[in-house]
């Protein structure tokens, strides 16, 4: 009688087929990671910092009834002076965010910071019944500002900051107010430029030497 391959021989364990050898050297698959795993390995890579700051659910009336949706409003920053908002909507939650992830990386904007921890000077930013008030701070101040304001900052990289929104409380007019105040922040080297001055000519020598060893 013939044997298989595979086949019990008397006295003896089966045999191995040439098959059952190769399907044992197989990798294992690695360990993609997710979550919390995810979120650390991009920021140990120095990649984009990303902020959901709200999302909400959205109806569409339509023939026969109302769809509904999710609205997602993100914010992306790098943590060294470059950041943007923007905002996607779909009929899943994962999908809004994307596309609004997608639009604030399009919306990146560079902002000056001095010593690159806080801003040059006192800014207020304007935007529909926004209207919000940025003043720079000493070392070891902190953040002190609340709900977005606090996920701007963070994602650009502020570290000492007082921040107030005396207007309306919708995140999307306070963050649009919020970056009209950051676009106009300009640092003295940009303002020297403009005017063809030095430094020094416009804010004293002691000063303009202590603004070009933050810079």
């Amino acid at each position: 009688m013939a044997r298989t391959p595979g086949s019990r021989t008397a006295g003896g364990p089966p045999r191995r087929s040439e098959g059952d050898g190769e399907r044992s050297e197989r990798p294992a698959r690695e360990r993609r990671p997710r979550g919390r795993d995810r979120d650390a390995e991009s920021a140990a890579e120095g990649e984009f910092v990303e902020k959901l700051v709200s999302i909400n659910r959205v109806a569409k009336v339509v023939k026969g009834g109302r769809r509904f949706g999710f609205a997602a409003l993100v914010v992306v920053g790098d943590r060294k002076g470059r950041v943007g908002h923007g905002s996607g909507k779909a009929r899943e939650v994962p999908e809004a965010i994307r596309k609004a992830t997608e639009q604030a990386r399009r919306a990146l904007v560079r902002i000056p910071l001095r010593e690159g921890r806080t801003l040059h000077h006192d800014i207020v930013g304007h935007f529909g019944a926004g209207r919000v008030v940025l003043r720079t701070a000493k070392p070891g101040t902190g953040i002190i500002a609340g709900g977005p304001m606090r996920a701007i900052f963070e994602a650009l990289g502020v570290q000492d900051v007082v921040a107030k929104s005396v207007g309306t409380s919708n995140p999307h007019n306070m963050i649009k107010a919020t970056f009209s105040a950051l676009t106009h922040s300009v640092s003295p080297r940009a303002v020297a430029q403009r005017r063809g001055k030095k430094v020094s000519e416009i804010l004293g020598r002691s000063a303009a030497a202590a603004a070009e060893a933050r810079e």
